[in-house]
């Protein structure tokens, strides 16, 4: 379910969405056109940075994005100020907090989970399972991919399932055999599920209220296309673990593992159940953190400094005087460089360079926005592309993928061409719940696959450190690689398109009224 909060969040993002639009326009040499440039040169960046050169560094990004905004500039008719201020009120709109917030609380808990020993508990459970060795690797794939669904349905955000998957499930499943870019594929095709099914999801409640139509109706009647989707993405895991190298583990046969670590199996199900009873995704995350902390330090799993620890320098006069907290020492030959450190800090560290490339990204959308960019591409598909029925919904569903490729933030994305969706499906009498799942499929499926979204990001941003920690070289995924292995995102992508050209499940304003659709 979603709470009333949820959906008086969403509308202030649509409002401020709104106020976007209606603030006073920016002019630009080249006409609404060129309102896309900061945006278009970062895909470009982008495709260069990671395509061709196979660079995934996120800080790489942020200086693309920000060499854009200024490439942006120089088109700007008029004084500069104006563009300078819509870079600030796009920096500060909600929707961008909204993702920022999911990831540096996830990080926090996945972190926690990691540290307490997490991975150890499913490599001793994966060595409990009665498969051989050989089989274990080409199944694991297909197990991530529904486990990874299950959890994003729960908690409604399919970053922080990246995240928390990437950190734990991943590790453990490479260090058992499983190729670890099928593994980044099926962690993200899940996120994908979650997104596009979870009631209590950013962009389930966006879709609907966009499109005027209730959350509940709009989550029964997708099922059929999600489910088809995920079918078919669980046959591709099965086929594709059996046909692509595996990992082959170092040293004497597979890690132990320790059972103990599987109680972190109840600080997840504590953040699920949260959520699933209508709790904010923060407050069902806070107390996750709280559970993790508890059991790391009560069952010893890892000590308290090991949570959080400050290393004052030896220069420091009053430090010496807190030494006897076991939080607080000295920096010597045996400590950490001085400075905080610690599950928290580094789980919320990690996210600080995505952070940055989710503001500007925000801010370039407000540019397009302001700009006519978005009204300029609306128009042209409303006058000379949309103009039957079947070609106006396959044009809404390429409009979104369209969209998603520049404004890689899922729920931003969403927002901005959610008046599209609605303007040309009330022009054909498209019903709600149509609109509604044709927007949110692409949005939820999109946002997880190329190289610079938000969720490819997200959870690469994690390797590194597992890289360090493992030392299994493989265990860092290059972005541009994984990005034809997330099945259900690409999958679903196409069960729309097939339906948009097809007819396939279209309903008219008229065929079926909102109550109706709630009880199915």
């Amino acid at each position: 379910m979603s709470s009333p909060d949820d959906v008086e969040d969403v509308q202030t993002e649509l409002n401020e969405a709104e106020d976007a639009r209606s603030a006073p326009a920016l002019t630009f040499y080249g006409g609404r056109a060129a309102s896309a440039i900061p945006l278009g040169l970062f895909v470009v960046w982008a495709v260069v940075q990671s395509g061709l050169f196979g660079i995934g560094d996120t800080t790489g990004l942020v200086l693309g994005m920000l060499v854009s905004l200024v490439v942006g500039m120089f088109f700007v008719k008029g004084d500069w100020k104006h563009y300078a201020n819509a870079i600030f009120e796009g920096m500060t709109e909600r929707v961008a907090a909204t993702a920022i917030v999911a990831w540096l609380w996830a990080g926090m808990f996945a972190q926690l989970l990691q540290d307490g020993g997490f991975v150890n508990g499913l490599i001793w459970v994966a060595n409990a399972i009665p498969v051989s060795e050989a089989v274990l690797p080409t199944l694991l794939p297909a197990l991530t991919f529904v486990l990874a669904a299950l959890l994003a349905t729960g908690i409604g955000t399919g970053y922080g399932t990246t995240i928390t998957f990437v950190t734990t499930f991943f590790p453990a499943t490479v260090l058992l055999g499983a190729n670890p870019v099928l593994m980044f594929g099926a962690i993200l095709s899940g996120a994908v599920f979650g997104d596009n099914l979870a009631p209590v999801s950013d962009t389930t409640i966006v879709s609907a209220v966009t499109q005027n139509a209730d959350i509940g109706g709009v989550v029964a009647s997708r099922l059929k296309y999600a489910f088809v989707a995920a079918a078919l993405a669980m046959v591709g895991y099965l086929v594709a673990g059996q046909l692509m190298a595996t990992y082959q583990p170092t040293g004497d046969g597979l890690p132990s593992g320790n059972a103990v670590g599987l109680v972190h199996l109840v600080s997840m199900g504590l953040v699920i159940w949260t959520a699933v009873n209508g709790r904010h995704i923060v407050e069902a995350i806070s107390w996750g953190i709280i559970a993790a902390i508890v059991f790391n330090v009560g069952l010893d799993l890892a000590p308290a400094n090991s949570i959080v620890q400050f290393v004052a320098p030896t220069t420091a006069p009053v430090a010496d005087a807190f030494t006897w907290l076991p939080i607080v020492t000295i920096a010597g030959p045996d400590t950490p460089a001085a400075g905080v450190h610690g599950s928290l800090y580094t789980g919320a560290a990690g996210f600080f360079p995505l952070i940055v490339l989710t503001l500007l990204i925000v801010a370039a959308a407000r540019i397009m926005i302001q700009g006519g960019g978005f009204e300029a591409v609306q128009d042209f598909l409303l006058s000379t592309v949309a103009t039957k029925v079947r070609r106006a919904e396959t044009t809404m569903v390429l409009g979104t993928a369209g969209v998603n490729a520049m404004i890689t933030i899922n729920t931003a994305a969403e927002i901005a061409i959610a008046p599209y969706v609605a303007r040309i499906g009330e022009q054909f009498n498209i019903n709600g719940y149509r609109r509604a799942n044709i927007l949110d499929a692409n949005t939820s499926a999109l946002g997880y696959i190329f190289p610079w979204a938000g969720g490819v990001l997200a959870g690469y941003s994690q390797m590194p450190a597992l890289v360090e920690e493992y030392g299994v070289e493989s265990m860092l995924v290059n972005p541009v690689d994984v990005w034809p292995f997330v099945f259900h995102g690409w999958l679903l992508f196409f069960v729309f398109l097939a339906a948009a050209l097809t007819g396939y499940g279209l309903e008219y304003s008229t065929d079926r009224e909102a109550e109706e659709v709630a009880r199915v």
